[in-house]
């Protein structure tokens, strides 16, 4: 007897539901603003738990704030567990973590339609604060649930208005009854958009993500003293500005010397006093390093705060350092990467295996059990941008892919 055809995933309704969540917290000229926690991130977590609840799905939340929705298998046990997160940054697009809850929703909603139960269970998970936009750090949701971050510690975390986590999750009603750690996951699967130009310029259709870069984010705070832009000789002053200017190329030549898959970024940088005739007193910036190897990312470090060091001495401004994140390189399980790859090729998808240069929730998970992620085009390359885009047909080939993965998983025999 010929195995039953696997079911095909529900392209419109997949669609429109990205639509639907993309219009919590929508932004004017297109977009999304739902940072953690904030108001539209309660709006949309009610929207994804009605959606959970309509579907028959058993759901849960724990205490850090994280939602899973359980799927019965015929067998008890650990679940697949598929997932990512809806919280965005300021200027977020429609697909970022999104699309990997929505995709999984879709799948878990396939399944129920064709009547197919899985021999493990299946669950769909959305992580708190992945992007860590708001609060620090970044996967802080599955960083909790890991057991990487005390749960305490996270709920004290404060944004820059000085709330905590514990006070906004209980505000939007999301501090869950349910311990952190819990279900625990017999593997997980990550589908989300490139976010990145390489699917796109090589004309493949899917990745194979081996692999997450580590990455690196240190806050350097600059002490110089203010004074008159006119009347104060370039050799007297104690211009933070300057070094933080220095830091700044510093870094930009270091990766570019390092060569490899070294990165470096310096994001976010405030003066004080800002104004355009006086010596800047202050400046606190950041800088983001990544590399895939462990070994390169700890030089890049000891050699971006040697040198940032070095110019603030020269120029008798005090420097301090603070670590914001730092994650080791995760290279995701083997067999699990392979049953991705094999499952592209039956569905006829040229692929290609690939690090992630961003950060997400499958490499915390990686630290409890087997884990892997699929990734679609980005048109352009752009996210963490309202224009972020991936064409309907990438949307829909990597949901179906999904779905055979969890099959493929869900029913192994052993």
């Amino acid at each position: 007897m010929s195995a039953a055809p696997t079911p095909q995933i529900d392209g419109p309704r997949l669609l429109a539901s990205l639509q639907a969540l993309g219009q919590i917290g929508a932004l004017p000229g297109g977009g999304v603003n739902r940072l953690a926690l904030s108001d539209a991130d309660g709006l949309g977590r009610d929207w994804m738990v009605a959606r959970m609840r309509a579907l028959g799905l058993r759901v849960e939340i724990d205490a850090i704030g994280n939602v899973f929705g359980h799927l019965a298998g015929v067998e008890d046990g650990p679940p697949v567990m598929m997932g990512s997160h809806i919280d965005t940054v300021r200027t977020g697009g429609l697909y970022d973590g999104n699309y990997g809850v929505l995709a999984a929703l879709e799948v878990l909603a396939t399944l129920l339609k064709a009547g197919l139960r899985t021999r493990r269970p299946l669950a769909l998970a959305v992580f708190t604060n992945e992007e860590g936009a708001r609060f620090q750090p970044d996967m802080m949701g599955s960083l909790v649930y890991v057991g990487g971050l005390p749960l305490q510690e996270a709920l004290a975390t404060r944004d820059a208005d000085g709330l905590t986590v514990l006070a906004e999750l209980q505000r939007i009603g999301y501090q869950g009854p349910q311990p952190v750690g819990m279900p625990v996951a017999d593997s997980y699967v990550e589908l989300h958009i490139e976010q990145g130009p390489v699917l796109e310029r090589e004309g493949v259709q899917i990745g194979v993500v081996e692999g997450v870069q580590g990455i690196s984010w240190t806050e350097f705070t600059l002490q110089g003293q203010s004074n008159h832009a006119g009347t104060t000789p370039m050799a007297l002053r104690h211009d933070a500005a300057l070094v933080a200017g220095q830091v700044a190329v510093h870094a930009r030549e270091l990766a570019r010397s390092m060569g490899g898959r070294q990165l470096a970024t310096v994001g976010a940088l405030q003066l004080s006093p800002n104004l355009v005739n006086v010596i800047a007193q202050k400046a606190v910036f950041t800088v983001d390093l990544r590399n895939t190897d462990s070994a390169a990312l700890a030089k890049a470090e000891a050699e971006l705060h040697a040198f940032a060091g070095r110019a603030a001495q020269a120029e008798g401004v005090r420097l301090s350092a603070r670590a914001l994140a730092r994650f080791e390189p995760v290279d995701f399980d083997a067999q699990l990467v392979e049953l991705v790859a094999q499952q592209a090729q039956a569905l006829g998808c040229s692929h290609m295996r690939m690090p992630s240069g961003a950060g997400h929730d499958a490499q915390m998970l990686a630290r409890v059990c087997p884990s892997a992620m699929i990734f679609v085009p980005s048109v352009g390359g752009l996210s963490h941008n309202v224009r972020e885009h991936t064409e309907p047909e990438d949307l829909l080939r990597g949901a179906q892919l999904l779905l055979q993965v969890a099959l493929a998983r869900a029913n192994r025999s052993s």
